[in-house]
């Protein structure tokens, strides 16, 4: 489990750097990553579906985003791409189109059908947490609004 855990913080901090991160914020961005691929690896214990699961990931990924970017000051993709990195479903996109390609078109067709469902669970669990951000913006802009 620690092998996993800092091979996710390496490979998040890894992309971190892709995408330009500065330096001194890339070790947060690989927290992120670690909390989100760890509640994505440990939800199915608990006997939650995958699909779910990525959901859930996402969201604490995004979550955890911008509460760190409205705290340090620096705008929400700078955590939330690093941070959902290890949720993308690389892998299954490559074994549905092995498939394809080894003429395996049911096999291929449902992995594909799963690996949209949880690329589509990663974008709502993200649009999600957004969302309360979001919220929150509005009703204080209608507060000062309505106040003067």
């Amino acid at each position: 489990m620690w092998l996993e855990i800092i091979l996710c913080f390496i490979a998040t901090a890894s992309f971190a750097v892709i995408f330009n991160v500065p330096a001194r914020l890339v070790w947060i961005g690989g927290c992120i990553g670690i909390a989100s691929w760890y509640s994505y690896s440990f939800l199915p214990i608990l006997g939650v579906i995958p699909v779910f699961a990525a959901a859930s990931a996402a969201f604490i990924a995004a979550f955890l985003s911008h509460l760190l970017a409205r705290f340090l000051h620096v705008p929400v993709t700078t955590f939330a791409i690093p941070g959902v990195i290890p949720l993308v479903p690389g892998g299954r996109a490559y074994s549905t189109m092995l498939a394809f390609v080894e003429e395996d078109y049911l096999n291929g067709l449902e992995r594909g059908i799963e690996t949209i469902l949880q690329a589509g669970a990663i974008a709502a669990g993200m649009v999600f947490a957004l969302s309360i951000f979001s919220i929150r913006r509005g009703v204080a802009q209608r507060y000062e609004t309505n106040r003067s």
